[in-house]
């Protein structure tokens, strides 16, 4: 019985790890260099504040993400992960082919 449970522990401890090395990796590395990084530098070079900018960008940015989990969190609830999977590829999809459109459309 012990042994089960050291399994189930070990597990959801993997599970948490996992998960948060993951969500850590792939958000840091979106951010990068993205608009809402640079929007963040200039604010701080031209307050000259960067403690009072890196805590607003720090809320805001955690009020993004917390609706963004709440928003998964009842989507998971209403549609299965197969289909979540194939709707977020198709909506991919049709996106990249508007992009794709618009750049080759002033060559057409």
């Amino acid at each position: 019985m012990n042994i089960d449970l050291e399994k189930k522990e070990i597990k959801e401890e993997k599970n948490f790890s996992s998960i948060f090395i993951t969500t850590f990796t792939t958000i840091f590395i979106a951010e990068l260099g993205d608009k809402t990084q640079l929007a963040t530098l200039l604010l701080t070079a031209e307050s000259g504040k960067p403690i009072v900018v890196f805590i607003g960008s720090s809320i805001a940015l955690i009020g993004s993400s917390l609706i963004g989990v709440l928003i998964g969190k009842w989507l998971s609830n209403k549609i299965s992960p197969s289909r979540f999977g194939f709707f977020t590829g198709l909506l991919m999809l049709i996106i990249s082919i508007f992009l794709a459109y618009d750049i080759i459309k002033p060559y057409i």
